[in-house]
This record gives C-alpha cells, structure tokens and sequence, in this order.
C-alpha cells in the first residue's frame, strides 16, 4: 500500500435529532443524523404519525372507475332507446 494516502481514522460523535449521542469510528469528526437506533420505529416498536390516509384517498379518487350512480347523471340529457318508445305510445 502506498504511504500517506488513506484518511485519518479516528473517534467521531454521531448526533441525532432526538439528542441521543455516541461515539464510533470514522473518518469525519461528528456525523449528524436524523433517526438513530433509540428512536427509529423498528427498534421502538413505536410508530410515528404519518399522512398517509390522504395520499390512499388521493389515489383511489385519481383511478377510480366511474359507478352505476355517476353513469345515468351523464347520460340525462341523452334519450335512450326505451324512454323513447314509451313517449311515442
């Protein structure tokens, strides 16, 4: 291997968001993250809230296949073929 090339590895400080703190090694002085083992949900067993009720409904609304009660509403104004029938009688 070649002298004087790698990074210096040394302890650095892992900062999370919750405030949780540890040391580990690395070749940055202090990581900054945004979940840790001491609040992500799979280690907690806790969930956290999320919005995802809009975002299903948002979809179904989006690909949702016409129903039997929005069909006749678009065709009113048309006549059908049995109405016709029954008015010329």
């Amino acid at each position: 291997m070649k002298n004087d090339i790698h990074p210096e590895y040394a302890t650095a400080t892992v900062k999370c968001a919750c405030g949780n703190t540890f040391q580990t090694r690395s070749t940055q002085a202090e990581i900054h993250t945004d979940v840790c083992a001491q609040c992500h949900p799979f280690f907690t067993g806790k969930q956290r809230l999320m919005d995802t009720a809009g975002r299903i409904e948002r979809f179904r609304q989006k690909f949702a296949k016409p129903t039997a009660a929005t069909a006749p509403a678009a065709t009113a104004g048309a006549a059908t073929p049995a109405a016709t029938a029954a008015s010329e009688s």
